[in-house]
């Protein structure tokens, strides 16, 4: 199954991480966001990706250029007759990767319309957004879409907290801080899809089309959406903040979304 990867957003609220390059380019650990959720995907057995480009697209063209280049060890024999032998497997075998330039300042909705020739004659594919990232089980996320017929399938997550819960004593003193684990509220989509094509009837070429606005609410009406329920790990990253804990996860060796070769 194909897997469409929104990689065109304009990243303003993580800024203060990096403003050169775009969101899904920034690091955890050695290699970009995009690449971890790529992993992810290829792990599952789909390794045909569609990645709509558009704010600095062209960082992400030149990373798939130099992909050897930048995920491995290489010797170069410089001069004239120059020669490079790359040393190390990646990982990557069998990876088909198509970069579509979407727009600099499309929204959602008509990137997702603008890639319709690369999945076309697709039964269903995948959609993601190239910022989040879970230990979900593509696997049954994909059966549970085949198993309704619907157009949609969305992923919902229950939001992790952003924000120390504290008790304290009556004077005011804190007896008790705690990371809170998760929110107590409702789930939020957690940006893990898998679509059928008749998903482009709802959508058009406009610049300020959302997906999530009109077409989503489209489908919702029309009874064409479902959710595949996830409690485990997934993590966006809007924030400095995010990028700092996804980057922990890493160096501690507790990544959740950890693909093991």
């Amino acid at each position: 199954m194909k897997v469409v990867i929104l990689c065109g957003g304009q990243g303003t609220r993580i800024r203060d991480v990096s403003d050169n390059i775009p969101k899904p380019m920034i690091p955890i650990g050695p290699y970009p966001i995009l690449w971890h959720i790529m992993k992810t995907y290829a792990a599952a057995g789909h390794t045909d990706f569609v990645l709509c480009l558009g704010h600095l697209g062209h960082v992400i063209k030149d990373f798939f250029l130099n992909f050897e280049a930048f995920t491995g060890d290489f010797t170069i024999n410089l001069g004239r007759n120059r020669e490079i032998e790359f040393h190390d497997a990646n990982g990557v075998e069998g990876w088909r990767v198509t970069l579509a330039d979407t727009g600099d300042a499309a929204q959602t909705g008509a990137r997702i319309k603008r890639i319709q020739q690369y999945v076309a004659g697709e039964e269903n594919f995948m959609l993601t957004y190239g910022d989040g990232l879970s230990d979900l089980d593509l696997g049954a996320l994909q059966d549970f879409h085949e198993s309704h017929g619907k157009i949609l399938t969305v992923t919902g997550v229950r939001p992790p907290g952003r924000f120390g819960e504290i008790e304290c004593d009556d004077k005011g003193q804190i007896v008790e801080f705690n990371e809170k684990p998760q929110a107590t509220g409702g789930r939020i989509s957690g940006g893990f899809l898998v679509c059928r094509p008749e998903l482009f009837d709802v959508l058009d070429d406009r610049e300020d089309l959302v997906f999530e606005q009109d077409p989503i609410r489209k489908l919702v009406a029309d009874g064409e959406m479902m959710v595949f329920e996830h409690d485990e790990f997934w993590q966006c990253m809007d924030t400095a903040r995010d990028h700092h804990l996804l980057n922990d996860l890493w160096a501690s060796g507790q990544a959740p979304w950890k693909i093991q070769e």
